[in-house]
């Protein structure tokens, strides 16, 4: 695990993939960030949090006054993040998707588009990169924060991420079966935010990880 930034009020990593973000609700002996870095660091808040196989920034608080900033930071949706992610599919230059999510909506718990009793959601991607038709490297904003938006978004508008065993096509899955990358291809590359101490605004992003640059490498290859 990589610290990216570290002082008083925050610590700022980047998350290696397999990691869990918070105590598993099933085992709780499984390591997850706190377990790991509070022998180090001392207490720490979660502020906010990643699936266990998404890689990337997260930012931990390091007493109760920055926690509490930082929340009302997320609240008020003032925080803004950014996302690389591998999907199939010729993707356009731009694209919003603003479907109403539910999440936990079945029995394998995943997100779905629900135009009746889904809450409002909004993610704008971008292309970043084009590949052979077939894939597309992207940029990917969320201004909402629910459980799997990116995903269930990503799905929904017909460009499933690569290696993603809940929400995906028939064929993604057939495509992703060679690829370097086995797990979902997503990665939070980069968040902005107020510093609840100096009040600064804030930038930090995370290296796209080795399985997503060999994955590029081969799709670009092949």
């Amino acid at each position: 695990m990589k610290i990216l930034f570290e002082d008083e009020s925050i610590l700022v990593i980047d998350k290696p993939s397999g990691l869990l973000s918070i105590v598993d609700g099933y085992d709780s002996s499984l390591p997850h960030l706190r377990s790991i870095l509070e022998h180090v660091y001392g207490k720490l808040w979660i502020i906010h949090r990643l699936d266990k196989e998404t890689s990337g920034v997260v930012v931990l608080a390091r007493n109760a006054h920055a926690h509490q900033i930082l929340n009302d930071q997320f609240s008020n949706r003032a925080i803004q993040k950014e996302y690389r992610a591998l999907v199939f599919g010729t993707f356009p230059q731009t694209l919003n998707v603003s479907f109403q999510l539910r999440i936990n909506a079945d029995r394998r718990h995943r997100t779905r588009v629900d135009p009746i009793i889904g809450k409002p959601s909004s993610t704008d991607f971008s292309l970043i990169e084009n590949i052979h038709n077939s894939a597309a490297y992207i940029s990917a904003s969320p201004h909402t924060g629910y459980t799997h938006q990116i995903r269930a978004h990503l799905l929904s508008a017909g460009f499933p991420i690569l290696g993603d065993p809940l929400y995906n096509s028939a064929a993604s899955r057939q495509f992703s079966k060679d690829l370097p990358i086995q797990r979902t291809a997503l990665h939070a590359y980069q968040i902005t935010f107020i510093h609840p101490l100096s009040g600064e605004l804030i930038t930090f992003h995370a290296e796209i990880p080795l399985d997503m640059q060999e994955s590029l490498e081969f799709l670009n290859k092949n």
